[in-house]
């Protein structure tokens, strides 16, 4: 995190949540238990007591959302993460959910949650139009776009295409929201570049002109984010294998975090196991070993995706208990070593179209 992202004033000054207020709500019995209270109230639509899996599932989402996770059914690898949390609550059936249960479940996916913040917290970015007025006045504002220039250059695109792509590749540090959003796109970037209306020049379209016309248009985008602020939530995180390391240097609890994975999944007659679920051991075991859930982060993703084919682990055979948490070590020992030589770094930028608690939307009493 750039020193720039946590300043306190100026245009990317920005509040930290770092799960400590999770935690305090946690901490605090008196206060948790009315909120529980009230989540619950507010869950319980036919007002019967206990919480029917339809009833959880706005909880579910909520829980979803906080994690980063695309919308449940948008995405079948991450869809089951929703049914795993889902299960963490009826315990894998249909029974209905007593508060009890419900308080229990929920402190523990919020001290996991609060867990995963603290490791990589959230900077809430206030993008004013500032910054961005700030890099394009700056030295390397020409160098920086040439560079982009040559990178995206293309004999068949219109000024429009350029000074378009170009927003795209503007960071958070140089004070421009994501332009992929669409709130972004229609009320900020599209309302600049029809103000400047970009002539329709002969293609290609030369340095000069794009550079010219470009800064034309991010001095619009900058005067519309002074009017129009965005709120960004924005997190960065490098996936070195250091968490795998220290779980698999401390046996104790490497078995302790693989009990824990396994309590759950299903086991034949002969209390065997088959190893299409080594992919959930691996989820549920992910806070343990600092890596993100599956299908959050495409390049962690591949990763995985490579040493499960490596290591033959998708082949669904049935095997004993011991030989799956025997798999399922190697799996970390190769995902560290090939972390430890190709560290994966990625940050996320995600605005924020509601007013945003200091902690997360499950925190929120529902607005139904």
């Amino acid at each position: 995190m750039s020193a720039k992202m946590t300043k306190s004033g100026g245009g990317s000054g920005g509040q930290v949540m770092d799960g400590s207020d999770i935690m305090e709500l946690v901490g605090n019995e008196k206060v948790f238990s009315n909120f529980v209270d009230h989540k619950f109230e507010e869950l319980d639509r036919d007002k019967d007591g206990k919480l029917s899996v339809k009833e959880l599932e706005p909880a579910v989402a909520d829980i979803g959302a906080a994690l980063g996770l695309p919308a449940h059914g948008t995405s079948p690898d991450s869809d089951h993460i929703y049914t795993e949390v889902l299960n963490e609550f009826t315990h894998g059936k249909q029974d209905k959910v007593s508060k009890t249960e419900f308080k229990v479940v929920l402190s523990d996916i919020l001290i996991g949650m609060a867990a995963g913040l603290k490791r990589d917290p959230i900077v809430i970015l206030r993008i004013d139009g500032e910054d961005l007025l700030e890099f394009i006045n700056s030295p390397s504002f020409e160098a920086e776009m040439m560079c982009t220039f040559s990178e995206i250059e293309s004999a068949d695109w219109s000024l429009h295409d350029y000074i378009t792509k170009a927003l795209e590749r503007l960071t958070v540090d140089q004070g421009m929201p994501p332009s992929s959003d669409s709130w972004v796109s229609s009320n900020i970037v599209e309302p600049a570049l029809q103000s400047c209306a970009c002539p329709d020049h002969e293609r290609p379209i030369s340095q000069e002109t794009f550079l010219e016309e470009f800064k034309k248009v991010a001095e619009g985008v900058a005067q519309r984010l002074k009017e129009q602020p965005v709120i960004v939530a924005h997190n960065e995180n490098t996936f070195d294998g250091s968490g795998i390391k220290k779980l698999l240097s401390n046996k104790f609890e490497l078995d302790k975090s693989l009990d824990a994975a396994l309590i759950a999944l299903p086991k034949d007659q002969n209390s065997k196991m088959s190893k299409e679920y080594l992919r959930i051991a691996l989820d549920v075991m992910a806070p343990a070993t600092g890596l993100p859930p599956y299908g959050a982060v495409d390049q962690m993703d591949k990763v995985v995706t490579e040493v499960f084919k490596m290591m033959n682990a998708d082949d669904g055979k049935v095997v004993k208990e011991e030989e799956f948490k025997k798999i399922m070590t190697e799996i970390l020992g190769g995902i560290m070593l090939h972390l430890e030589g190709n560290p994966i770094s990625v940050s996320s930028n995600s605005v924020v179209h509601e007013p945003l608690s200091s902690s997360s939307t499950l925190l929120q009493p529902s607005s139904s």
